[in-house]
């Protein structure tokens, strides 16, 4: 067994399934290329490796890793590189080589103990001495951290991330309840968390350990959309992946609902498991919803018929009967939900609400859950529209809502657009910000995906019946022109597609018959970089042009059409690294998670415009708003010239191209294809067989979300009065 210590220069290959990594290390003697299974790294962190030499046929003599720990350089070389990597913050590689010129071996020392004397370099002022020196303090704080992470396989960015969570005391955390690291910091899940608790001495069938095994999977759950957990599922899976008995299961939920971890549900149809928050907004959206039914508004002191012929005579519309009746219920019901596919005519519906309600001197608000619907919304209608959480005013270092009770929306209407998007836990805290002279008219379309969040509310306040709905079904003749939106309702009734004319220039759909995956992946990619740019006049990397693909994996699954893409049409050579990402200059990318705070949210498209590689800091365009990322929230991204259909909801592009293809058949749903065919406003393109195509549109059966809210409605009105009012 041999040691090799020195200081990355470059990341070769990295694979995020296994941790598999091939990179390039400088030592004293040279350099050397290390395979082996690590955490995700970056160029200037030193490493202290063991392991052997093997020759290996294709690529020569390599040296395997079997075992490694993180240490500080000693070298000149190693100084600077460990400067420059983006640890310290206000320090990148000519700042770092100026230091290290200046200082050489001393410089550590002077760091640590003269760090005045950094002004005698050129580029560090008062104010740069300031940044660099916090950030120097905290690395030394947290020195000892990293290189005990690291010997369990944590990187050096969710190091930080602990440390940010919980300052001085981390190692204590660790040592006591090391399960909390999966329950506060997004990035660390339950197997990095119980693989430092197993090497710590925990025991495997340990009560701590199970506790933490089944709360992990009610958050999965719910990140998969559910509102609870199936007690036996959640037993059957603790045997299977932690392989402790079932009586000991049991005995962890017995502790948890004792102290009010979870809350624990039983009825005639099984025993199901709550996150208490979870458990609290399903009553109370429940009990809401039946007072807003029940609820009574001002009604219009003018003839609302007159008014609608006035207005459609100003917008220079002609009004179908469907949408005068739905006018006309948005001023006689306190809560009613409008839904229709693409081309009945919802957003003209809303233009005609907000006209008559602004005639009538009444204050009206328009909202979307993301940006994107919130920008279109108030593109289509003139007015201001905001995402929910603005409209709530959404405090994101105190993480609480502003609106609420004590401080309501002091409004007579209230239009929620892209209703389906809307997850349970928001609506709690959109019904909690009303007041009772408010109406809340929710305009969505029930056929497309239900929200990523926990819930299936559109689908549930329908079936109620508690809710007055309006169904929008006629297609409008402007609509009807276009094959993208008659192909959508085909797709809802189960029909076959209609096709254009052959070779048809002219035509907003095309189905392309491809089975072979490799000319699949080929075709995706002239029609990204050429034909669809061309026939839009846009460019390649524009967010308009969208690839929806319905998998992650394979030759056209979204992780290597991103791959591809990237190569193809953004062939940068300045690149910034950071793990398996690479991120370049005009890059698609998408935020994956919500941050409040930046006001970015799960499923946000933007281009990188400017990248920062001495800093590890990028800059990326969302609409037109710069936001600025450091290098522990890259996790926060990931390229977007391919997307999954989840990510594409409430999103419209000027073209969407998509593969359909047996391969998918697990996602080959209805609801699924008809979500990503509706996210095309001039063009779709779809590459694939036409037994996937008929798989696809044939499958109706949706995925089943554990929600009970349809039942808790059912249950309030058994139990109460209909005149009663449950706020």
């Amino acid at each position: 067994m041999e040691c090799l210590e020195g200081t990355i220069e470059q990341i070769i290959f990295y694979n995020p399934e296994n941790g598999y990594s091939v990179f390039k290390i400088r030592t004293e003697t040279g350099t050397a290329t290390v395979v082996g299974n690590f955490p995700p790294l970056s160029p200037g962190e030193c490493l202290k490796i063991t392991g052997h030499w093997e020759n290996n046929l294709k690529f020569g003599q390599q040296f395997k890793m079997e075992s490694f720990s993180l240490s500080l350089p000693d070298s000149i070389r190693g100084l600077e590189k460990f400067l420059a990597s983006g640890l310290i913050k206000g320090i990148g590689p000519v700042l770092a080589r100026r230091i290290v010129n200046k200082f050489g071996r001393q410089t550590a020392d002077i760091l640590n103990n003269s760090p005045e004397k950094l002004k005698e370099v050129e580029g560090i002022g008062e104010k740069k001495l300031a940044e660099i020196l916090k950030s120097w303090e905290e690395h030394r704080d947290i020195r000892d951290l990293i290189i005990f992470l690291q010997q369990h396989n944590i990187s050096t960015t969710l190091a930080y991330k602990i440390y940010r969570t919980y300052g001085q005391a981390s190692f204590e955390i660790l040592r006591r309840q090391p399960y909390q690291l999966c329950l506060d910091i997004w990035g660390i899940g339950f197997k990095t968390a119980d693989q430092i608790a197993l090497k710590l001495g925990l025991p495997p069938d340990s009560i701590e350990r199970v506790k933490a095994f089944v709360l992990y999977l009610l958050e999965k759950d719910t990140e998969e959309g559910h509102v609870f957990s199936d007690e036996n599922e959640v037993i059957k899976r603790c045997r299977e992946e932690i392989q402790v008995e079932a009586e000991k299961v049991k005995e962890a939920i017995r502790i948890l609902t004792g102290d009010g971890q979870l809350i624990k549900e039983e009825d005639d149809g099984g025993s199901f498991l709550y996150l208490p928050f979870l458990y609290r907004v399903q009553e109370d959206v429940a009990r809401m919803i039946i007072s807003l039914s029940r609820g009574t508004c001002p009604i219009p002191d003018f003839d609302l018929r007159e008014k609608i012929a006035e207005v459609e005579k100003e917008l220079r519309l002609n009004f179908s009967e469907q949408q005068r009746k739905a006018i006309e219920t948005c001023f006689q019901k306190k809560i009613l939900i409008i839904t229709g596919g693409p081309g009945t005519g919802k957003t003209t519906i809303v233009r005609a609400i907000v006209e008559i309600f602004e005639k009538w001197q009444k204050r009206i608000l328009l909202a979307a859950p993301t940006g994107r619907a919130a920008k279109r919304l108030s593109e289509t209608t003139g007015r201001e529209a905001k995402t929910i959480h603005r409209l709530l005013e959404y405090q994101p270092q105190k993480n609480y809502f502003k609106r609420g009770p004590r401080y309501p929306l002091r409004v007579q209407a209230l239009v929620v657009d892209e209703f389906s998007m809307v997850d349970l836990p928001l609506m709690y805290h959109l019904l909690r910000a009303l007041t009772p002279e408010t109406r809340l008219i929710l305009v969505g379309d029930k056929d497309q995906l239900p929200s990523v969040g926990p819930g299936n509310l559109l689908r549930d306040l329908i079936a109620s019946g508690v809710v007055e709905v309006i169904r929008l079904n006629e297609i409008f003749r402007q609509a009807r022109e276009s094959l993208i939106v008659v192909n959508a309702h085909r797709v809802n009734e189960g029909q076959g597609l209609v096709y254009p004319p052959r070779q048809d220039p002219t035509a907003d759909f095309y189905f392309i018959h491809q089975e072979d995956e490799e000319k699949v992946l080929q075709l995706i990619i002239k029609l990204s970089r050429i034909n669809v740019p061309r026939r839009l006049g846009l460019s390649p990397l524009s967010t308009q042009i969208q690839v929806i693909s319905p998998m992650y994996r394979g030759l056209v699954g979204v992780d290597r059409l991103n791959q591809e893409l990237q190569k193809t049409l953004n062939p940068q050579p300045v690149a910034l690294r950071a793990g398996q990402k690479e991120f370049r200059l005009g890059d698609k990318v998408m935020q994956v998670r919500n941050n409040y705070e930046k006001e970015v949210f799960n499923g946000d498209l933007g281009n990188v415009v400017q990248l920062d590689t001495e800093n590890f800091r990028l800059l990326v365009d969302f609409d037109g708003r710069l936001i600025p990322y450091e290098k522990d929230e890259l996790i926060d991204l990931m390229l977007a010239y391919a997307i999954s259909v989840h990510k594409s909801q409430g999103n419209e592009y000027q073209a969407v191209i998509m593969p359909l293809l047996t391969q998918h058949y697990i996602m080959l749903q209805r609801n699924l294809f008809y979500t990503a065919l509706t996210r095309a406003r001039k063009l779709c393109v779809i590459i694939g067989s036409y037994r996937a195509l008929h798989m696809a549109v044939k499958n109706d059966r949706p995925v089943k979300r554990n929600c009970r809210l349809l039942e808790k409605i059912r249950e309030l009105l058994r139990e109460t009065p209909p005149n009663l009012c449950l706020y």
